[in-house]
């Protein structure tokens, strides 16, 4: 992608300095938009050029390729529109992209790109501001066919010639009652295949999968997952067909899902932002509360080791370990969380499968450990040249460090789910900090009770 987007910038920059305007669309119109707004990106800088080319597009695929740009670009391109264009461009877009532009958007720029909006699409686009911003009626578009039982294939053909070039999909049809009440669905392959005369009622299907307006965006995007669909109706208490979530979108709440758990994983604060768009003081701002935290529950660790100086004085190989053992227990207790975290998030694990997790964990942990614990006390009396009772207050001090931290790290993800926090908020550095501090007391008891230190 890079080579391509290279080398197209460089025909279209000579295009521009000939001016050969006509040429520069024609290539453009082959393009894919993605491709296009991914070669927009890197020409943003360029105000002046940039909304040059976007002008070349034609209508349609302007829409298409405003959509796939980031937050900034958009606002930059809206901020050079004119009425009229701004006009061309909030109407000819799907409502639920109109809906993300308008809750991205500054108070003024969103003021400006109601003001242009077509009534309809205005009402629409405010209707659905009213859902909350994680939920399915957030993310789904009223743009789809809908069909009557009674219709015949032959009828549903020509409805959906008419209707369906402005609708998101026409993939699948929701058929619906007098009072909108979904009751099956049909898809056009078997519209098109069945008899001209054959009866929607009789065609469809009528066990509809749908969800609620309030339905969690997330859970939303894992039923995509789970029934391979390409399209999920939404509807209301009453099971009135509202709109629908199209798979892109749920690809969408995806990957901003995934990346905002990799973000609390990490002990930072999530941003929409790409990395090359934040500033210095925005991924400062985003990592320094976590680093803060993190770094003042260290201080338990000092403690525990300062609290135990003269055993260290008394068997000064005990301090070399400390380092071994706090980065096995801290890898141990992070396998097992990020495990769980994952399951929970799938929803392959409930909060009901505690006792079954924990015994599983168990009997993992000791063979990881009873496996490192001969391996660690083969290197200190071959390599090493310990003496035996060392060894054994290390090897033994590293087995029960991984129980612990297997244990630890399995129960603090169903503690955060069971309390209603997200459970990726317990992954790596917070568990490592809890694991250090139960390693060195463990390590430090069993070097007191065996060595008598």
């Amino acid at each position: 992608m890079p080579e391509f987007t290279a080398t197209i910038e460089t025909a279209l920059e000579s295009l521009l300095e000939q001016k050969k305007y006509n040429t520069i669309k024609d290539l453009l119109t082959t393009m894919n938009p993605s491709d296009i707004a991914f070669l927009f990106e890197d020409m943003a800088e360029y105000q002046q050029r940039l909304a040059l080319l976007f002008r070349l597009l034609p209508k349609q695929l302007a829409a298409e390729v405003f959509v796939e740009l980031e937050v900034e670009t958009q606002e930059l391109l809206i901020t050079g529109f004119s009425d009229r264009e701004l006009h061309d461009i909030i109407n000819e877009m799907y409502v639920d992209d109109a809906v993300d532009l308008v809750e991205e958007m500054p108070a003024g720029v969103v003021k400006r790109i109601l003001s242009q909006a077509d009534p309809e699409t205005r009402r629409t686009i405010n209707e659905f501001l009213k859902y909350p911003e994680d939920s399915a009626g957030s993310i789904m578009t009223t743009e789809y066919v809908d069909l009557s039982e009674d219709l015949t294939a032959g009828g549903a053909i020509e409805h959906i010639r008419e209707t369906g070039l402005d609708k998101e999909t026409v993939n699948v049809c929701y058929v619906i009652d007098n009072r909108r009440k979904l009751i099956g669905a049909v898809s056009i392959r078997s519209i098109i295949l069945a008899r001209p005369d054959a009866l929607i009622g009789d065609i469809m299907e009528d066990n509809v999968i749908s969800v609620a307006t309030h339905e969690d965006q997330e859970e939303v995007a894992q039923m995509f997952a789970r029934y391979n669909f390409t399209v999920l109706p939404v509807v209301d208490k009453e099971q009135r067909l509202i709109g629908i979530v199209t798979v892109d979108d749920a690809i969408d709440v995806i990957q901003e899902e995934a990346t905002e758990d990799m973000a609390k994983m990490a002990a930072m604060s999530h941003s929409d932002k790409p990395y090359m768009r934040l500033t210095t003081f925005e991924i400062w701002k985003s990592r320094i509360p976590w680093l803060m935290l993190l770094m003042l529950s260290s201080t338990f660790t000092q403690m525990i080791i300062s609290g135990f100086e003269d055993a260290l004085s008394a068997c000064i190989a005990l301090t070399g370990f400390i380092p071994m053992l706090m980065g096995t227990g801290g890898n141990s207790g992070s396998q097992a969380s990020v495990t769980i975290i994952r399951g929970l998030s799938l929803k392959e694990i409930e909060l009901s499968d505690v006792f079954r997790i924990l015994w599983k964990e168990l009997r993992v942990s000791l063979l990881c450990g009873l496996s490192l614990c001969v391996v660690n006390f083969a290197k200190l009396m071959i390599f090493d040249q310990l003496g035996v009772a060392v060894a054994l207050v290390v090897s033994g001090a590293l087995l029960a460090t991984i129980i612990v931290a297997k244990l630890v790290g399995c129960v603090l993800p169903l503690l955060a789910e069971k309390l209603g926090f997200d459970p990726a908020v317990m992954a790596s550095p917070f568990i490592t900090t809890i694991v250090d501090a139960l390693s060195l007391l463990i390590y430090f008891a069993l070097a007191v009770m065996v060595l008598g230190i």
